[in-house]
C-alpha cells in the first residue's frame, strides 16, 4: 500500500522492450532500501524490485501495465516518482493507494498561479469520471492531490511549490500522459451500492 507521497526521483537508466513486456532499470539511492522481490511505486504504479544495488534497480512491465499506465511512453534520461510502501508506523499523510493505475488521462494544461503554486487540467476517462468528486482524493501519477474542480471530465487540481520542484509535475508538458488512480473507496461504495439496489429491487415470477 501506498499513499501517494512521493519521496524521491529517479532517473530512467535503461528501457528495454521485449516481444511481451519491457524490463526497466531505476538509478537512484532509494535502491540500496530494497531487497530482492520488494515492492515500489514507479510513476504510482507498483512494481517488483529486481537486482538492487546502492545505486539502481530493474523491474520487469508486464504487457497490461504498459498498456494502462504510462510506463510505456518512457525513455532512458525520464524523471520518474519513487514512492516506498507504508508500514504500520508510517504517517498517512495522503491517501490509501494500491499502485493499480485505473488508467492514463491527458495533460491539458499547467497553468502558473503566482507565487510557484500551478493549476493542472487532466483530461479523465468518461469510465473513470464518476470516481472523481470535488474535494476527493485522485491519484496523478503516484502523487496524492485533491480534487478542486471537476467538469465534464476534466479534473482540476493545484500544485503547490514543494509538489512542483519534488516530482515529475514540473517537467509535464500538454498532451502527455498521466497516470491515474481513483479512490480505492469509492469502487467498492459503487460495488456495495449495486448489489443493495439488486436486492431490493422487484423479483419476477417465476
Amino acid at each position: 500500500m501506498f499513499t501517494g507521497i512521493v519521496e524521491e526521483l529517479g532517473i530512467v537508466g535503461s528501457f528495454e522492450r521485449h516481444t511481451a513486456g519491457a524490463r526497466l532499470r531505476v538509478e537512484s539511492p532509494m535502491a540500496a532500501r530494497l531487497s530482492q522481490g520488494a515492492s515500489i511505486a514507479v510513476n504510482g504504479v507498483c512494481l517488483t524490485a529486481l537486482d538492487p544495488s546502492s545505486s539502481s534497480f530493474f523491474a520487469d512491465l508486464a504487457p497490461e501495465t504498459l498498456r494502462a499506465s504510462n510506463l510505456g511512453d518512457i525513455v532512458a534520461g525520464d524523471a520518474v516518482n519513487l514512492e516506498l510502501p507504508v508500514t504500520p508506523a508510517t504517517l498517512l499523510s495522503g491517501h490509501i493507494m494500491q499502485g493499480h493505475v485505473d488508467g492514463t488521462g491527458e495533460l491539458l494544461s499547467l497553468e502558473a498561479l503566482g507565487n510557484q503554486n500551478w493549476w493542472l487540467r487532466v483530461r479523465v476517462p468518461e469510465d473513470l469520471d464518476p470516481y472523481v468528486v470535488y474535494k476527493g482524493s485522485l491519484a496523478i501519477d503516484g502523487i496524492s492531490l485533491t480534487v478542486a474542480a471537476i467538469e465534464e471530465c476534466v479534473a482540476s487540481v493545484t500544485i503547490i511549490p514543494h509538489t512542483y520542484s519534488h516530482t515529475t509535475l514540473g517537467r509535464r508538458k500538454a498532451g502527455d500522459r498521466l497516470n491515474l488512480e481513483c479512490d480505492i473507496i469509492a469502487k467498492y461504495v459503487e460495488k456495495i451500492s449495486a448489489n443493495f439496489a439488486r436486492k431490493l429491487s422487484p423479483q419476477p415470477p417465476r
